[in-house]
């Protein structure tokens, strides 16, 4: 007791001197466990940071519209050459590349009480969106003959349930040691004066630090060193959430790694917007630097040029995948958070002075966040490769509508049966021309429509996914 006295005693002077020393206005109140649990928050708290969100809040963090904003330069589709993919196929038998995957999210929206990466994806057999990715893992290291590590971001809240699935799975046939799990860091609430928040007596309330906090966390989970260690050069970055997207894209690697106007630090996809209020970011450029413009930051008027062949000037959407090099993220996380910090006003439920949870019927608080897309103008030069929209992204984000279950699924079975008419199937379709079936294709039988032709029917007979239903 007397070492949990002294402790709370530095405590309450460390707090006082940034004005944070609310903080433990119900430790007397605490049994030793809650005290030793808020002391040790406190004790991880770096309060230099504190001060330092703190005193931005006073700046409105409002997005300038740079004047010479112009449409980002994009490598289109048609044109690439075959060496592109020929190098990243090199790099990736080599073990030069490795899996990156930002995984923190619940399935909240989707109704689904678990980490998102369990919810049922596919349009069969239910194979949940973990599995889905671990297989285009597993068939890219058959394909190559490889080890390709797969790093994966959980958060604070699923990172237990996570591991645990995965091990109920036997992480799908990878490997447990090759298969690396680290949560995602925190940054502290405040109020909008400034001062830490508790979520609970004994619990100061945080948030995700997001998505581009993963890049600090590759460093602080020693992530970073591990792939260090295995040679790893290149980092694959996706999303739990898009089952279409390529983990293993050589192509995608050979121009980040090997094209002339690249600097081989940080490259992106990008696929045409539906039209121009679709939400999503936008590729620009000014003042030589590539960057993410988020779609409520460009103007209507912007969004809606069209160039003289009528296609949108501001069209390359951006989703959320990336290349990154390992040098590159030690590089930007060598002195702590390197990305611009995002500030949104939120309700933050709390516990007031007298020990009573208080839910703010308006915001009370702000939360700060950071992109990974703001990573892309620190780049030295970054290069923005155009994809299919119908290839590689039908992300499940909402229940119903765009971005549900539903429209990824259609999508997942369409690319499927494309994929399966390049090979020699024949797929029934309707008048419409759409599929009059449903498939599910895995990606242990073909990873894309190349693999497809020479791949479909070995691989079936062994025992992988395929499934086709009538109508």
């Amino acid at each position: 007791m007397t070492t949990l006295t002294s402790r709370l005693e530095r405590a309450r002077e460390r707090l006082a001197g940034h004005g944070q020393d609310h903080v433990l206005h119900h430790a007397a109140s605490l049994d030793p466990v809650r005290l030793d649990h808020l002391l040790d928050q406190v004790d991880a708290l770096s309060l230099e940071q504190v001060d330092a969100l703190a005193a931005a809040l006073d700046d409105d963090g409002g997005f300038v519209l740079p004047a010479d904003l112009a449409p980002a330069t994009i490598v289109r589709r048609s044109p690439l050459d075959a060496q592109w993919t020929a190098h990243g196929e090199a790099l990736v038998r080599a073990g030069k590349v490795a899996c990156f995957m930002v995984a923190g999210g619940q399935g909240t929206r989707l109704g689904w009480d678990a980490p998102k990466g369990t919810f049922p994806a596919t349009p069969i057999t239910q194979a949940p969106l973990f599995q889905v990715f671990a297989e285009q893992i597993l068939a890219a290291r058959q394909r190559f003959g490889a080890m390709i590590r797969w790093y994966i971001m959980t958060s604070p809240m699923n990172d237990a349930p996570t591991r645990e699935f995965f091990a109920s799975h036997d992480h799908f046939g990878l490997g447990a040691d090759t298969v690396m799990f680290f949560p995602q860091g925190t940054l502290p609430s405040l109020t909008l004066d400034g001062k830490l928040l508790l979520a609970e007596t004994d619990e100061i309330a945080v948030n995700p630090d997001g998505h581009g906090g993963s890049l600090r966390a590759l460093r602080h989970s020693g992530a970073l060193d591990d792939m260090r260690a295995h040679g790893i050069e290149h980092i694959s970055y996706f999303q739990v959430d898009n089952p279409l997207v390529h983990a293993v894209d050589p192509r995608f690697v050979g121009v980040h790694a090997a094209h002339p106007d690249s600097s081989g630090e940080m490259t992106s996809k990008m696929v045409a917007k539906r039209d121009a209020a679709e939400k999503v970011g936008v590729f620009c450029t000014s003042g030589g630097r590539t960057m993410v413009v988020e779609y409520s930051d460009l103007p209507a008027a912007l969004a809606a040029e069209r160039d003289g062949s009528g296609r949108l000037r501001f069209d390359a959407g951006s989703i959320a995948i990336h290349m990154l090099s390992r040098e590159f993220v030690e590089r930007l996380t060598a002195h702590g958070l390197a990305l611009p910090l995002h500030k949104a006003r939120k309700k933050v439920p709390f516990v007031n002075d007298d020990g009573v949870r208080v839910e703010p019927t308006s915001p009370n608080a702000i939360k700060m966040e950071t992109f990974v897309f703001d990573a892309i103008p620190m780049a030295r030069a970054s290069l923005v490769l155009e994809t299919d929209r119908a290839e590689e992204f039908a992300p499940i984000k909402n229940a119903d509508g765009d971005d549900s279950p539903a429209t990824s699924i259609a999508a997942q079975s369409a690319r499927a049966a494309r994929w399966l008419e390049a090979a020699g199937w024949a797929i029934p379709r309707s008048a419409e021309g759409a599929p009059d079936c449903t498939i599910e294709l895995s990606p242990l039988a073909a990873s894309c429509e190349a693999a497809c032709a020479r791949l479909a029917a070995r691989a079936i007979e062994r025992g992988a996914r395929l499934a086709i239903t009538p109508g």
